[in-house]
């Protein structure tokens, strides 16, 4: 009888346990506790699209970064920028993604997780923090997704990017069955 019930209290401490180290919270909760809106990306400028879905992959367009204000950042990393406002801007086209995302599947708990990211620096030869800077997207998908945040990843140099901007962040995401 004590044998069972010490069986019965180790079962049910581990079970409440397991609930309880659970991370319940809503994506765009944490979005909002970070003090971060969301904003309806409105229509590319060019003859392409914000994403596309494969099955239960979507696939997110590159996007650069732009201030609270909506003006984009630009500049090269190594010369005009530092790794610092490198890792800004990068977290900045993870806010533009994640409005992406919350516009295509118009809940962000269907993300199941972030797959893949790749990240282009506008940087000068010599600059070789290209990882440090692209861990501002990554950081904020860990930050409102958890572990469904942490993905494979690129961060590669490149000797310009369009108009000039900071960074550009392309990412494969896999969602839940429509």
């Amino acid at each position: 009888m004590i044998n069972s019930l010490f069986r019965f209290t180790v079962c049910f401490l581990l079970f409440s346990s397991f609930l309880f180290s659970q991370d319940n919270t809503v994506p765009e909760d944490r979005i909002a506790e970070m003090g971060i809106s969301l904003k309806d990306p409105g229509t590319p400028s060019a003859n392409f699209v914000h994403a596309v879905r494969s099955g239960n992959l979507l696939f997110l367009a590159g996007k650069g970064p732009r201030d609270e204000e909506g003006n984009t950042i630009t500049g090269k990393l190594g010369s005009e920028l530092t790794v610092e406002q490198g890792y800004e801007a990068a977290k900045r086209v993870g806010v533009a993604q994640l409005s992406v995302l919350k516009a295509e599947l118009g809940d962000l708990g269907k993300v199941k997780r972030i797959v893949k990211v790749l990240g282009m620096v506008n940087a000068n030869p010599d600059f070789t923090e290209h990882s440090s800077v692209i861990n501002g997207f990554s950081d904020l998908m860990v930050a409102v997704f958890g572990e469904k945040g942490k993905h494979a990843r690129a961060a590669v140099g490149m000797g310009s990017l369009p108009g000039n901007i900071a960074v550009e962040i392309e990412l494969i995401v896999e969602v839940e069955p429509e």
